[in-house]
């Protein structure tokens, strides 16, 4: 029986499937069902998404990122750090690296603690709007950090639904047709930024989401006035931090700097994404 060597691996909280696919090993005919399939929690590896190393005319590699409902998003942070360490461990890029994106292309740095990518530069930033949840006039920003995302300050990051506001606001008629990522911030009164994910894609709460984390940066950063860096701590206890500079209004050279685990090596047989 056919197998496809992978690593599971894990930015933050965010686990995935890395699979180096420069050979062609998986099979472009199945891909759909194979991302799908292997993604399932308890009926397979399971993961929040699927990143394939493939090779680029330009670049050290270029990757395609699945959601683990098969959906190909342009970007995830969280992977982009294990796609390089990746990259790193396997020989195919050293410490300093480049990648192809649907995003365009991402830098990234591996150190021995982690792993440091320059962002895509952010857009269609937009604060202050009103919108109506369930009939509660809910204000939120928003930003595109290489995916869209919305930021919603809470005052008790425990109390919040993040699967049933989460899910209201990803599919909210302002946000149409795509939907968006939805990040719930706390702000304790150590001065601790705290975030919970709802996950385009996935469908739930995820441990952690890069893309978020810069979402959730930024937008306190224009609405409070912080600083760079801006460190977060993730769902999973995990902390994520967010370097940036400022000009004119925008934001550039944005970084974000975290973990990336290897968790073990293994080999997807065809049974574990076939029904």
């Amino acid at each position: 029986m056919k197998t496809i060597p992978f690593l599971k691996m894990s930015g933050s909280g965010n686990d995935f499937i890395v699979i180096d696919n420069r050979d062609a090993v998986v099979p472009e005919a199945e891909l759909a069902r194979l991302v799908v399939g292997a993604c399932r929690r308890k009926m397979s590896a399971g993961a929040d998404g699927m990143i394939l190393i493939e090779p680029s005319d330009s670049l050290d590699f270029k990757w395609r990122f699945f959601n683990a409902d098969g959906s190909l998003p342009d970007m995830c942070g969280n992977g982009a750090r294990c796609a390089a360490r990746f990259a790193f461990i396997h020989g195919i890029a050293d410490r300093q690296m480049a990648f192809e994106t649907l995003a365009g292309t991402i830098e990234a740095t591996v150190g021995d603690d982690g792993v440091k990518i320059r962002m895509t530069e952010p857009r269609d930033l937009n604060t202050g709007i009103i919108m109506d949840i369930e009939g509660t006039p809910t204000i939120v920003g928003s930003i595109n950090t290489g995916v869209p995302h919305v930021v919603l300050v809470v005052d008790d990051i425990e109390a919040v639904d993040v699967v049933e506001t989460g899910r209201l606001i990803r599919y909210h008629p302002t946000f149409t047709p795509d939907g968006t990522n939805v990040n719930f911030v706390a702000v304790g009164n150590n001065g601790t930024i705290f975030i919970r994910t709802y996950e385009r894609g996935v469908e739930d709460e995820t441990l952690a989401c890069g893309t978020g984390n810069v979402a959730a940066a930024l937008i306190l950063a224009h609405e409070r006035g912080l600083s760079s860096p801006v460190t977060l701590t993730a769902r999973s206890g995990g902390k994520l931090t967010v370097h940036f500079k400022t000009q004119g209004g925008r934001y550039q050279d944005v970084f974000l700097e975290g973990d990336a685990r290897v968790i073990y090596r293994g080999d997807l047989w065809e049974e574990a994404w076939r029904s």
